[in-house]
Order: C-alpha cells, then structure tokens, then sequence
C-alpha cells in the first residue's frame, strides 16, 4: 500500500484525481443549499428507516408479550416510519432531478461556450465527435456526481454509522461481527482505484471514436454512396463497436468481479450475524423482536457497505468524466487583448511583412510573404489547392498567428494593429462550401446582425443576386433551410452567405472560394455589385477562376508558400 500511494505521488496521479475532484468541487459549492437539502432529505430517509427497524423490535415483543397496550403504537410508529421514508425518498428524487438538470445545462453552457472562445489551432487537435461526447456524456456524469454520488456517499456513511450505533447500544459483539468487512472493503477500494481508472478512461475514448466515425459518416453520405462503399464503411463501423465493446466489458467484467467479493462479504457477514443472533436467542440473552431488528440492521449495514464500494467506480468515471472536459475547457483561449483601439478608425489597410508560418506538427505553410491590401481594391489570390490561400484567410481573421514575421492592419491614423481575434469584427467571411445553419433564411441571416430589418437583408439579398430565387420559395424569409439542406443549391446556399456577411458592415470581405458554384456571368454580377454597394471598402477573394481575377484591381498568386505579386 505505501509503495502504491508513493508512486501515485510521484507519477502525479494524486494532483490529477486532485483537481479533478476540485473542479466538480467548484459546482457543489455553487449549488451548496440545493445539494444540502438534498442531502438532508437522503438522511431523514435513512433515520426513518432506522427507526422503522427498531420499532419492528417492539411490535413483535409485544405481540409475543401480548402486551396489547403497545401493539398499536409500535405498528403505527414502524408503518409511519416506512411511509416516511419512501416519501423523503420521493421528495428527495424530485429535488435530485431539478438540481442534476440545472447543473447539467449550467456544465455544458460553460464548455460550450469555452470551446466556441477556445483558440483555433488548439482545439483543432480534437474531432468533432469526440467534442460532442466530451460535451454530452462527460457532462451528465459530472452533473449526476452532484445529485448522485455526493448524496449517496453521505446517506450511505450515516446509515452505516446509524446502523452500528443502534447494534452498539443493544450488544457490541453483533456490531463487531457486522462491521468486519470494512478492512476489505479499503482493500477492494484501492484495487478498484488502481485498475478501474485505465478501463474507464480507455472506454470513454474509444466510445468518442464511434460518435466520431458516426458523424463523419453522416456528413459525407453523398460521397459515401457514390463511390459504393456503404458495407466497407459499414463494417469499418463493426470494427469501432468492436474495440468500444472490448473495453466496455473488460471494464464490466473487473466490476462484476469486485461486486461479487464484496456482496460475497455482505453475506458472510449476515449469516455471521443470523448466528451470533440465534446463539443468542437460543441462550435466552436477546427477544424475538430484538432478534428481528438485528437481522434487519446487519441487512442495511451490508447494503451501506455495498453502496461504499459501488461509489469507487462511479467516483472512478465521474474523474475521468471531468480529466475530459477539464482538458477542454483549460485549452488556451483566444487573445482579445491584442489588437484593441482599432475601432476609432475609419479605414484599414491589411498587411503582411515576411510573414511565415508552420503549423504545430512542423510543417510550413507560408514563407516570407507580403501582402497588401487597401481601401477600395478588389483583390485576388490564386494557386493550388493546399498551398497556403485558405491559412492567409485565417491568419486575417485571427484564427492562427504568423511564426515570423507580422501581419496587421493599419488605421487611418497611421497606427498598426496587430491581426488577433479582436480586430476580427472589421472583416465579413465567406467560407468554402455549404455553411448554411437549420432554421429560416431570415436567421441565418441574422446571424451577423442580429438587429438587421427587412428591407436590409433584401438589400444584401440583391447585391448577392440571391433575392430572385428567394421571392419565388413559399415562404421567402422564413423559408426553412439546413445545414445540408437538399432544397438549395450549392451556389444558392453561398449566395445567402454572401448575403449574410455583407449584414455585418464590415469594412473587408474574404472570400474563401465563396463564387465556386456559379456561373461565369453571375460572378461578374456578384463582383461588380459588391464593390458598387457602397457595404464594403476592400474584398479578398480566394479563387481558381480567372473570370474573377479579371475584374480584379491587383492580383497575388501563391505557389510551395511563396506569394507573388502579379503585374
């Protein structure tokens, strides 16, 4: 046991059970007089039970005794106590479940809202999927080790102590006998902290795997049945199942085990009671009813044993429930600071000087570029896919940082700011693809404006030639759309989120391949009304085509991360 704590010490496994249990700490002390009272009702429910046992002592003295006199107060006393005690239980379910979902949603709230502000590239390391289990499953764990765990460890530590106390009071040899399998209840615990840890931790990523795979699968359907492959990615599923289920049940079966041991103890321990209590009615030395009443509280004093050692795997998974979200929610957040005091300019000229980047795995995406970019210019940039076009955007919108060199905007005062999530707000975005959000056309919309009016958003409508197909739909604005949604085409659906940026009023627009679905002519159009408008002052654009560099003021071409101006 020594050895065993001092290398849980020295491989820092106590400061990380630490402050984990630290962290779920935090929202028992917020939620302190809930948590109380709950706890409370658990305990009255325990002390009812209790005394139910007891008062079963006197109703069958009695009954032998016939003394009819105490017959009908010690049943009323023993039925009150059970009808008691299943009300305090009722009470106490219902207080759980209001406290567990308030500190579920308030949990999830929280590392929602940290992942949204975590920074880019840190939380690039993690999947989707394996982001939305950590979000869902973790987070109910750590909210029912509030309601749960917590309550249950006292209620079942009182009723072990109520029980031994009343054993006590009437022989202390049965309260000896009962309390026997405590020392092997440490050592199972011990057992069960040193090796359930690894089961459960190890299940829980692997279940994250599947709801990963799962999600993949469903964004790239259409892919997956135009190549035919719907049994390969079938039986690939079968695989990820299969190793989830070899932890899951190596984790069960070390449970099952230890559950055996221990209700095995419970037993020996009853039966060690039911003995010394018949050896002891037999000599005359104890009552029919205080035999009753042993049998009884040995029964609860195993079943507060049982429920002790049940709550080490379940304080197990509730740790590793919050490692997990704890891992997310301590990633660095974004820099907000950086950059501020922008906001009394009127007007920004965007810059790159020797601006190279490398990615946390090494691999370098930009070498020595500049760039720049000034008020009125309808710029290009141009090159194969893969060659740092989409990286730029994202060092403008302040998702990543330049490794060397700097990258800013400069004021109309002649001041520079350095590009950072801060000055993020003075630039729209179009991104690749479909990013169209489930709800109507008039939310998605008001997703860069939440104060936009009607006549605003057809306005932004028009100049991304999107108002036509809109008025023809049944319900125009508040026709229902999704983020795959089939009723729109993919050169609708960007130009809606065309539409949506321009609601934003910023002063530069990026766009990241956002005319790639349209044709030639509707481009143009698109182009042409952008920089007319009058909504913009500068436009990026990220494109192949050599129809929109055409209309372009100054055109950049990017090549093995090497920017050059083209004249």
């Amino acid at each position: 046991m020594y050895q065993w704590v001092k290398n849980k010490i020295e491989d820092g496994s106590f400061h990380e059970w630490y402050q984990e249990c630290k962290w779920v700490g935090q929202y028992v002390v917020r939620y302190k007089t809930a948590v109380v009272a709950y706890v409370l009702l658990g305990i009255i429910g325990i002390v009812m039970s209790l005394g139910s046992s007891v008062a079963s002592k006197f109703l069958i003295d009695s009954v032998i005794g016939y003394n009819s006199g105490t017959i009908g107060k010690a049943f009323a006393i023993m039925v009150g106590m059970r009808i008691g005690n299943i009300l305090m239980r009722s009470i106490a379910s219902l207080v759980g479940a209001k406290v567990n979902i308030r500190i579920h949603n308030e949990i999830q709230l929280e590392t929602y809202q940290r992942i949204l502000k975590t920074d880019w590239q840190s939380l690039e390391t993690f999947r989707s999927g394996d982001l939305l289990n950590r979000l869902g499953s973790d987070t109910s764990t750590v909210a029912g080790a509030v309601t749960s765990f917590i309550p249950a460890l006292m209620s079942n530590t009182v009723q072990l102590i109520g029980t031994f106390v009343i054993m006590m009071y009437y022989d202390p040899v049965m309260a000896m006998i009962a309390l026997v399998s405590s020392p092997l209840t440490v050592i199972c615990s011990t057992v069960l902290m040193r090796k359930m840890r690894k089961h459960n931790r190890a299940m829980k990523d692997d279940y994250s795997n599947v709801v990963s795979f799962q999600q993949d699968s469903f964004q790239n359907i259409t892919v997956i049945k135009a190549f035919g492959v719907t049994d390969w990615f079938g039986k690939y599923m079968e695989n990820v199942q299969q190793d989830y289920k070899n932890k899951f049940l190596a984790y069960n079966e070390f449970s099952v085990k230890t559950s055996a041991v221990v209700s095995l103890l419970s037993l020996v321990c009853y039966f060690g009671c039911f003995g010394w209590g018949v050896y002891r009615l037999w000599m005359g030395r104890i009552s029919y009813g205080e035999m009753t009443m042993f049998l009884q509280l040995s029964g609860l004093m195993g079943s507060a044993f049982s429920g002790l050692t049940s709550l080490v795997p379940a304080g197990i998974s509730v740790a590793t429930s919050a490692g997990r979200v704890m891992a997310v929610v301590e990633l660095p957040q974004e820099d907000t600071e950086t950059g501020k005091g922008f906001d009394s300019e009127t007007e920004y000229t965007l810059s790159f000087d020797n601006v190279v980047f490398r990615y946390d795995n090494g691999l370098q995406v930009l070498e020595n570029v500049n760039f720049v970019a000034r008020p009125g210019q309808l710029i290009s940039i141009t090159g194969p896919s893969g060659e740092g076009k989409t990286t730029m955007m994202r060092i403008m919108l302040g998702l990543v940082h330049p490794t060397e060199g700097s990258a800013f905007i400069t004021g109309d005062s002649g001041r520079k700011y350095p590009l950072s999530a801060a000055t993020r707000k003075i630039f729209g975005y179009v991104p690749q693809g479909n990013h169209i959000f489930t709800g109507t056309i008039a939310e998605n919309l008001r997703i860069s404006n939440p104060d936009a009016t009607e006549e605003e958003m057809l306005e932004a409508l028009k100049i991304a030639c999107a108002y036509d197909f809109i008025v023809e739909l049944p319900d125009g604005l508040n026709h229902m759309v999704g983020g795959r949604d089939k009723r729109l085409s993919e050169g609708q659906a960007q130009r809606i989120a065309l539409a949506r940026a321009l609601l934003k009023k910023a002063p530069i627009l990026l766009l990241d391949e956002a005319t790639s679905a349209l044709d030639t002519e509707t481009e143009a159009q698109l182009l042409e009304n952008l920089m007319n408008s009058g909504k913009i002052k500068t436009c990026i654009l990220v494109t192949h085509r050599p129809a929109g560099k055409e209309l372009c003021d100054r055109s950049y071409h990017i090549n093995d991360g090497k920017v050059v101006e083209e004249i």
